[in-house]
């Protein structure tokens, strides 16, 4: 992790201002993520046009990794392809799990500062949550 007072000041901004944190009355995507084992919950929102995700926003509560986590995830998806962002989450996913380059990292940006939840196995459906949902709602679209 780049260091611990980073990793903190970006999620306490992240839950004090959140920019995606607010309805989204136009979303064409919309999907709600669980995490049972804590009570987190989110209401994913996306609005994507010609295949770009041009907004996004997401309402809920839980702890501040899952609302950091989320809205993270928002600023580093928004502008995006569903396949740009798809990939996104599959790196956000296995850095989680340890398994992820310095090239790829650093495509996360921000993201990258949630690395070492791998090492607090209880909260790492808390980080993932948000990502988890985005993949639900794109995989089930691709199914319908």
């Amino acid at each position: 992790m780049q260091n611990k007072t980073f990793y903190n000041e970006i999620l306490t901004d992240h839950n004090l201002h959140p920019e995606h944190k607010h309805e989204l009355e136009n979303a064409n995507f919309e999907m709600d993520g669980v995490n049972p084992s804590c009570g987190d919950e989110i209401r994913l929102k996306l609005r994507v046009d010609d295949g770009i995700i041009t907004d996004g926003a997401y309402v809920g509560n839980g702890c501040a990794i899952s609302q950091a986590s989320a809205d993270i995830m928002l600023d580093l998806i928004i502008g995006k392809t569903k396949e740009e962002a798809m990939r996104l989450s599959d790196i956000f996913l296995r850095m989680i799990k340890g398994n992820v380059t310095d090239e790829e990292l650093e495509e996360l940006e921000e993201a990258s500062v949630l690395q070492d939840i791998s090492h607090m196995p209880a909260r790492v459906k808390c980080a993932v949550l948000g990502w988890h949902t985005m993949e639900e709602m794109f995989k089930e679209d691709k199914e319908s």
